[in-house]
């Protein structure tokens, strides 16, 4: 659908509009009474979400690229059907497909947009394209809803559609809004193992103790369901994570620039991330279906 045709279709007055950004790039401009929010169709990527009389939650770098077919970085990066590096070295061409897989760089259908209360309900789907079957993958389906409110809900569903089992990892690569990492820290995780991938994939113990941030991280910590909580002090307020049918975590911070991310952007942001990778992988029989799910919800601490 063009513009003009998803506004007639979907749009809500004063709630609900799709417009034209940068780059070309479509997207959906949230105003719900209770929460503001932007959606990209390419990706089905959330780029903002801000509960009334708080500030955004959502971090987006202010250099990402913002082009057809091109990562965005920040928001949330919908990972599928691999997570991180393609494993597959001779996928096409004899090279690796795209860094977590092709989701993020496709552009999905609104299949449902409506207000609920005080919250915005909108899914997106997105089938086979040419570059999925190009990479192997003919015979799935994805829909990715979202309800945008004082929380924010995340579901990722997978479907099955072929006569073969469907091996996929998955993620929702959520970039968070912090005042300062260094000031950061995250509980939920203190008795969990992890693979450092900053230190050539080595598998290091739980620290028993909240994870605070001092370099760069990147850390994938396996057969987790747990709920992690981002303490961010200057802020005032926590973030919680609960999730569903998720068994890895991961928690991410360059601690440094970027190409499309700005000298001193690291420090407003980290990475937790709702995954299903690795030892995790889904393995999801002919007929199927698998929802991992996000809830994300924001308090004030007082000082």
């Amino acid at each position: 659908m063009n513009l003009e045709e998803l506004n007639a279709h979907f749009g809500l007055a004063g709630v609900l509009a799709f417009r034209q950004g940068a780059g070309g790039l479509i997207y959906a401009d949230i105003t719900a009474p209770a929460a503001s929010a932007r959606v990209y169709l390419q990706g089905a990527h959330l780029a903002a979400w801000q509960p009334k009389d708080q500030i955004p939650v959502i971090f987006m770098s202010r250099k990402s690229d913002m082009e057809a077919g091109k990562p965005i970085r920040g928001g949330v990066p919908i990972a599928f059907p691999w997570f991180a590096v393609d494993q597959k070295q001779d996928r096409l061409d004899g090279k690796p497909g795209p860094s977590h897989g092709f989701a993020r760089l496709q552009d999905w259908t609104v299949a449902f947009a409506a207000l609920a209360g005080e919250d915005l309900h909108l899914t997106m789907t997105l089938g086979p394209t040419e570059m999925s079957r190009k990479l192997g993958f003919d015979h799935f389906r994805l829909a990715f809803q979202l309800v945008l409110g004082r929380t924010l809900t995340m579901r990722l569903m997978v479907a099955n559609d072929g006569d073969e089992p469907l091996v996929f990892e998955e993620a929702l690569h959520t970039y968070f809004h912090v005042a300062d990492v260094h000031e950061v820290s995250v509980s939920g995780l203190e008795p969990t193992s992890f693979i450092d991938k900053t230190d050539g994939m080595k598998v290091k113990p739980g620290a028993h103790a909240p994870l605070t941030f001092t370099g760069f991280t990147d850390r994938v910590y396996s057969n987790t369901a747990a709920t992690c909580i981002i303490h961010d002090a200057l802020a005032k307020r926590s973030i919680t994570i609960e999730k569903a049918h998720s068994n890895t975590t991961v928690v991410f911070n360059p601690w440094r620039e970027l190409p499309d991310m700005g000298p001193d952007e690291w420090h407003e942001m980290l990475c937790v991330e709702t995954v299903n990778a690795g030892v995790n992988a889904i393995t999801l029989e002919p007929g199927k279906t698998h929802t991992m799910e996000a809830l994300v919800k924001v308090e004030a601490v007082k000082s």
